[in-house]
């Protein structure tokens, strides 16, 4: 998926926050356009935010949240942290929607790009689904640096 404009993240984003989006529409890469736009908006604390608009979005699609489907509150977390990251390393005025692309475009495009910070045990546990779970593989980049140095995006 390719983004246009601002107003494809928008559209993705509020269609989650108004549970309008077709779920067939939330996409991984949906997944990083609603984080970005909403971490863009400064009224918004997308960190307090995201978890219950996902959750509310799944309930209103038909899918339970439960221990083992549904909203998963490491990978939500550990992905809001990664799009804060690239969101900060993008070049000076780099439309929000460059940015998103970059980033899907990116090894973090695949949905299994979480597998190299933690185990498959570790991460679909309940535990990990029901709150965040210090990654058991390797630590999430740290820095805007680190970020760039292993991604490349920008």
């Amino acid at each position: 998926m390719v983004f246009h404009s601002d107003a494809d993240l928008e559209y993705i984003a509020h269609g989650i926050i108004t549970r309008t989006l077709p779920k067939a529409d939330w996409t991984h890469p949906a997944h990083w356009a609603a984080a970005a736009w909403l971490l863009a908006v400064p009224e918004i604390d997308a960190h307090a935010e995201m978890p219950g608009l996902i959750r509310a979005y799944n309930e209103a699609c038909g899918v339970p949240n439960t221990d083992h489907d549904g909203y998963h509150e490491t990978i939500t977390l550990a992905s809001l942290h990664m799009m804060a990251l690239a969101m900060g390393g993008a070049s000076p005025g780099k439309p929000l929607y460059d940015r998103v692309n970059s980033l899907v475009a990116s090894a973090l495009g695949r949905p299994d790009w979480i597998s190299s910070y933690w185990s498959s045990a570790t991460l679909f546990s309940p535990r990990a689904r029901r709150a965040w779970v210090t990654p058991d593989l390797a630590p999430l980049p740290a820095s805007k640096a680190a970020f760039q140095a292993a991604y490349c995006v920008d």
